[in-house]
């Protein structure tokens, strides 16, 4: 995406504008929006996350984040937990009086949008990262979730999907003025082959310079696909290594915390640029993605890849143009799709090529940073609220 002026926007009588990000965990206001809240603190703007409390307090801290705990709050629906993280919210949201509101996240998209409004926040903002069912999901599941993002969308001011697909599943409740696609990025300069860096990450995992490396990126639960990713690397074995780097995340109900035969589980790391660059192959054969981060970095390193056919994949390329798809849940496709990159080198370096291209065109996190800026200013216009926008 490419990169757009910002409005330069002050509170009521010239004062720093307060802008609060709600999402469930402190991992995801480092990992999904660490760029957005960075282009907010350079904005002048007081600048909150509001989470549960976790590992990743100093590293927002260290960009200028004002972090609010919500204890209670956990990524499962929990009744009394629900409750509890609730109330915690409404006495942030009073106790801090932000300006803007802006949700992300199923759970905390649903109660931040409600409860800012009934706290009386002035901008509400909510951004789909990814509607959490899909058209294959059971019926029951697909009336609940659309169900309760057509009720929170009536308390928003404006509704911004990271994909097409999500904004149309949603169209008849929210209404085109209210809503913009604004699909996603990265931090561009961080990815992109590293040769020194290869080297490095090889040696220490033991990799021969002659032996393909395929990793998936991402939380180690059942629905980023990591059984049939496992079912693939078996009846591949011998033809790469197969490693999954992600943290595990014991709070969903789909939590894998066994270990899955043929893959190796590397955990979480903090060095995602140079292990990026240390692949031959990427892979991603989720059920539900709302546009996938870590392919978007993939693409940037300059990775062939291996997605899946789901809205949040499809938008990172075309198939057989940048990257390869497959449909979810299964493993036979999935180990044609890595069977074929695996041995088909000028397939890997097409792919791998016309994928970084795309994604230095497209996928520029601060384009998205900056469509939230006017997103925040086009509703103070339409309020009358008394900002100044330049």
């Amino acid at each position: 995406m490419p990169e757009t002026p910002s409005p330069r926007l002050r509170g009521p009588e010239g004062r720093p504008l307060r802008v609060a990000h709600l999402t469930t965990v402190d991992m995801s206001l480092h990992l999904l929006l660490a760029t957005e809240l960075k282009v907010d603190v350079e904005s002048g703007f007081e600048t909150y996350g509001i989470s549960a409390p976790g590992p990743y307090l100093s590293q927002l801290d260290a960009i200028g984040i004002r972090h609010e705990p919500l204890p209670s709050l956990t990524r499962a629906w929990q009744p009394g937990a629900d409750l509890a993280a609730a109330r915690e919210l409404l006495a942030a949201l009073r106790r801090i009086k932000p300006d803007v509101l802006h949700t992300h996240n199923p759970k905390t998209g649903v109660l931040g949008r409600i409860l800012g409004r009934l706290a009386g926040v002035p901008v509400v903002v909510n951004t789909c990262h990814g509607l959490w069912a899909q058209a294959h999901d059971p019926f029951a599941k697909r009336l609940l979730v659309l169900g309760a993002e057509a009720v929170a969308a009536r308390f928003s001011h404006a509704e911004l999907y990271q994909n097409g697909e999500d904004r149309r599943a949603l169209a008849r409740f929210v209404p085109a003025r209210r809503s913009r696609v604004v699909g996603n990025g990265v931090d561009l300069s961080r990815f992109g082959p590293d040769q020194a860096a290869r080297a490095r990450i090889r040696a220490e995992l033991g990799v021969a310079d002659d032996e393909l490396l395929v990793a998936g990126v991402g939380r180690r639960v059942a629905e980023k696909g990591i059984v049939e990713y496992a079912t693939a690397a078996r009846a591949l074995a011998g033809k790469a290594r197969f490693v999954w780097i992600g943290p595990q995340d014991t709070d969903k109900p789909d939590a894998l915390a066994g270990e899955e035969a043929g893959v190796e589980f590397l955990g979480s790391r903090s060095d995602m640029p140079e292990l990026y660059a240390a692949l031959d192959v990427f892979v991603l054969p989720s059920y539900r993605e709302g546009f996938s981060r870590s392919a978007m970095e993939a693409a940037a390193s300059g990775l062939p890849m291996v997605l899946s056919d789901i809205r949040g994949c499809r938008e990172i390329g075309t198939h057989g143009e940048h990257l390869l798809l497959a449909p979810p849940g299964d493993a036979g496709a999935l180990t044609t799709a890595l069977g074929r990159l695996l041995t088909e080198p000028a397939l890997r370096e097409q792919l791998g090529t016309a994928a970084r291209r795309r994604a230095l065109a497209e996928f520029d996190q601060c384009g998205v940073a900056a469509v939230s800026l006017e997103t925040y200013a086009a509703v103070a216009r339409a309020k009358r609220l008394a900002w100044s926008v330049g």
